[in-house]
């Protein structure tokens, strides 16, 4: 069975998500005299051609997969024997089972503290996956975070945003607001996942107080429902500011998404204009993205010069070995995907809010920058997916590569589609190892009990970004978080770039080779 390698020349990102499926995975096998004896009761030999989904999974992973040669069940002589092979392939039903199976130590199967693989994942429809990274949702516009409380499986939500144009959007619902419950169910460990991210479209929130650092019902209730379909636009807040004298472009940046780069780039057009001296990319909601996007907005920081190395994609041994000089590499841009002149500030500073939810391509616009200019990081220490990935679905003609143009290609009876680890992205100076996170410069928790208002000097983490440009005597830094939490999830996790950075340019094969 042959393995065709696309060689390409991009670079790449990664989602972290799960999905399950309701679809029959295992097909009905006609009596037939597979075994030769002539009885025709052949029903217990497995054919390849009987399980499609795991095989188009096992094939793609075999080629791109980053740790290929450390799982032993990638192995390329793994699919030698054809009837070897297909009482694999049968060996796990459920397709999602399949494809943790395949992954190297992935986190859905060996836990947590133990994972190397800790954001590949898959979707029984790719056109849903598709939809999403480009910013495409179910949402009702309430982006929040949730943590613990009282018995330590009691669950709180606490707001962070409200989505412009959303359902959430005009009603009564801010920044700041806890909320414990779900049509009256308490939030818990068990059961938070199925209450809020669940089929419901339409519920209603249950909210609370925090008082005396204790958090308790309120007897507020708010009916919300989500849109099918609903687009947000990553760029929450642009604006300057004027401190000690000092021009500062703000920008509360949330996802790197394809579709609002022209949008992205005329924000810095507008820092350009009114003569900006720094700038604060806050980036402590953002998950991740398309890495055009993050090379676009890192060429806007230092400068259009193409000749200067932005990133080396390191891929796994297979498709490293076959590489000329050059290829994975990307330098820095001069034009937007669309065309259109990056306006660029050319400054040597930057300064980054970040958090326990910036991830992935945020953390390659940090990452990436460091060798050209100071960056000045601000918050809390990221999550470190410094791993790129693309997405994968059953169009064997194209080695499994989606392209929009080729979705009659899509095998019509395999609408599955993984997303797994392709490799590493190192900066120019040949350094990618911050699977830790990266660490801020200047280190401040969010504070439940004292959010502020986003992009202005009520909230402590650009109360705390103003005073390091402007060399104030941190006020900030005096006001410790009186209730800051650990997150045990957001809102983020529905949204397809989250611990992400989707690799962009994955189009020609200029190479194809066997095993």
């Amino acid at each position: 069975m042959k393995k065709f390698l696309l060689l390409f020349l991009a670079v790449g990102l990664v989602v972290f998500t799960s999905c399950s499926s309701d679809d029959p995975v295992v097909p009905e096998i006609t009596d037939r005299d597979d075994d030769g004896d002539g009885d025709g009761d052949g029903d217990d030999v497995k054919l390849v051609a009987d399980y499609p989904v795991q095989d188009f999974m096992w094939e793609a992973m075999n080629a791109f997969y980053f740790w290929q040669a450390d799982v032993a069940d990638l192995a390329d002589t793994k699919d030698d024997v054809e009837d070897e092979y297909a009482e694999f392939l049968a060996s796990e039903a459920d397709p999602a089972d399949f494809f943790y199976k395949i992954c190297y130590m992935h986190e859905n199967i060996v836990g947590e503290e133990a994972a190397i693989d800790r954001f590949s994942f898959l979707s029984d429809n790719y056109k849903d996956l598709v939809q999403r990274f480009q910013g495409v949702s179910k949402s009702d516009g309430v982006e929040f975070g949730l943590g613990r409380y009282g018995n330590e499986r009691d669950v709180f939500g606490f707001v962070r945003y409200i989505v412009p144009g959303s359902d959430a959007d005009g009603k009564d619902i801010k920044r700041g607001d806890i909320f414990i419950g779900v049509n009256g169910t308490d939030l818990t460990l068990d059961n938070y996942i199925e209450l809020l991210f669940g089929d419901l479209d339409t519920y209603t929130l249950n909210f609370a107080t925090l008082e005396n650092n204790t958090i308790s019902a309120n007897g507020r209730e708010l009916s919300l429902t989500k849109e099918e379909g609903f687009s947000e636009n990553p760029i929450l807040i642009k604006k300057v500011i004027e401190e000690g004298g000092i021009k500062i472009g703000y920008l509360l940046y949330n996802s790197f998404v394809a579709s609002f780069d022209e949008q992205l780039n005329d924000a810095f057009g507008e820092f350009k204009a009114a003569n900006v001296d720094e700038v604060i990319l806050d980036f402590r909601y953002n998950g991740g993205g398309r890495v055009s996007s993050a090379i676009q907005i890192a060429s806007s920081i230092y400068g259009t010069k193409t000749e200067e190395l932005f990133l080396k994609a390191r891929y796994n041994d297979k498709i490293q070995s076959t590489f000329d000089p050059g290829d994975g590499e990307s330098n820095f841009v001069a034009t937007t995907i669309d065309g259109s002149p990056i306006n660029s500030l050319n400054l040597t500073k930057v300064h980054v809010i970040t958090s326990s939810s910036t991830a992935s391509a945020s953390e390659l616009v940090i990452n990436g920058l460091e060798p050209y200019v100071d960056v000045v990081q601000i918050g809390t220490t990221t999550v470190g997916k410094n791993e790129f990935s693309i997405t994968f679905v059953d169009d064997r003609e194209n080695s499994f590569f989606y392209d929009e143009a080729r979705e009659s290609n899509i095998n019509p009876d395999n609408q599955w589609a993984i997303q797994p680890l392709l490799g590493r992205n190192e900066n120019a100076d040949g350094f990618s190892d911050y699977t830790s996170g990266l660490i801020p410069d200047n280190e401040l928790r969010e504070d439940i009990a004292n959010l502020g208002d986003l992009g202005e000097p009520s909230d402590p983490l650009l109360a705390l970004a103003l005073d390091v440009i402007t060399g104030a005597s941190s006020k900030s830094s005096l006001k410790q978080p009186i209730y800051p939490i650990d997150l045990v999830s957001s809102s983020a996790v529905m949204k397809a770039t989250n611990n992400m950075m989707l690799m962009d340019g994955l189009v020609k094969a200029n190479k194809t080779s066997n095993k």
